[in-house]
């Protein structure tokens, strides 16, 4: 069983402006306590494999960490791949939507929400 951690020990970060919007869908969805933000990979997409964001519970094999006061729940083999990760919220003129600085990328695709390591 895995222990809630803050900030200092968290594998990713957020900005101001993901925090707001994230705050803002979760409360659109009207989730339950045991929700919290999933941060993850899959493979897939046009460099190998795509990030996974999206509000889920908790399962198997989990980390649960409060980043920014946001629970987020994270598969311990996903910290490698999203160590130092810093995800972004942009409502920009030319993009809207989320945007991942992920350092451990070697390469990522156009739309940057598919990468390789």
């Amino acid at each position: 069983m895995s222990t809630a951690v803050d900030n200092a020990m968290a594998p990713v970060s957020f900005t101001e402006g993901a925090v707001k919007e994230l705050n803002k869908l979760k409360d659109q969805q009207e989730l339950g306590e045991d929700f919290g933000l999933r941060v993850g990979v899959e493979g897939g997409g046009c460099s190998g494999m795509t990030y996974i964001l999206g509000f889920d519970q908790k399962k198997d094999g989990d980390q649960e960490h409060y980043i920014n006061g946001i629970k987020v729940y994270m598969h311990k083999a996903h910290g490698l791949y999203l160590a130092g990760m810093l995800i972004d919220f942009q409502d920009g003129l030319n993009a809207r939507g989320f945007t991942f600085n992920n350092p451990n990328a070697a390469s990522t695709c156009g739309c940057g929400t598919s990468f390789s390591v």
